[in-house]
Order: C-alpha cells, then sequence, then structure tokens
C-alpha cells in the first residue's frame, strides 16, 4: 500500500506542478467572446503546453480580462489545460516593461 500512496503523490505533485507552471506566450487578438469566455489567438509557440505557433480559440478564467482588449491587439498570456479546454490565466498588453499591464 505504500508504494501505491508514492505513485498517486508523485502522479499529484507532476500534475499540479504542470499547471502551476505556465511562461508568457506572445499573439494577436483575432477575435473576442465575452459572453462565451473566450478569445480568438494568433500565437508563436507555447513552450509550457508543448504547443506549436498557430491560430486557437482559448478560454479565459476571468471574463474581465477580455474587457479592456480589443482585436488586433498584441498581448502577452500565460495558459494551462485544464482538461480539454486552454485556460488563459493572464493577460496583459504587449509594451515596454513599464507599459506591460496584467488583468
Amino acid at each position: 500500500m505504500s508504494s501505491l500512496k508514492h505513485i498517486v503523490l508523485i502522479t499529484l505533485c507532476s500534475v499540479f506542478s504542470s499547471a502551476a507552471y505556465a511562461d508568457w506566450a506572445s499573439g494577436e487578438i483575432r477575435r473576442l467572446d465575452p459572453e462565451n469566455k473566450r478569445l480568438t489567438i494568433k500565437h508563436g509557440e507555447i513552450k509550457s503546453i508543448d504547443m506549436p505557433p498557430m491560430t486557437m480559440v482559448f478560454y479565459v478564467t476571468d471574463p474581465e480580462m477580455l474587457s479592456k482588449l480589443k482585436v488586433a491587439d498584441a498581448i502577452e498570456f500565460k495558459v494551462v489545460e485544464e482538461g480539454k479546454k486552454f485556460m488563459v490565466t493572464e493577460i496583459r498588453l504587449k509594451g515596454d516593461a513599464q507599459g506591460l499591464k496584467p488583468y
């Protein structure tokens, strides 16, 4: 039973550590859908979830994040995989270090 507990603990640690870890990725907003808590982003590589550059729909954890954004904004964002959805957990306008504002 001890080895089973050990396996469960290792599995839980790896799941929670990968969900908590996310790199900032760069992209451009192509579409906003606040009603459905989604946005479409044309993005570069996202190393933390092993995703190549593409354009795709992401969900947001907080729809308020979308209120200050518009189509064609250059952004930086963090995303985690939750089940079958990719969730944006943080987003900020791209700019110089002083001008970045997390939402």
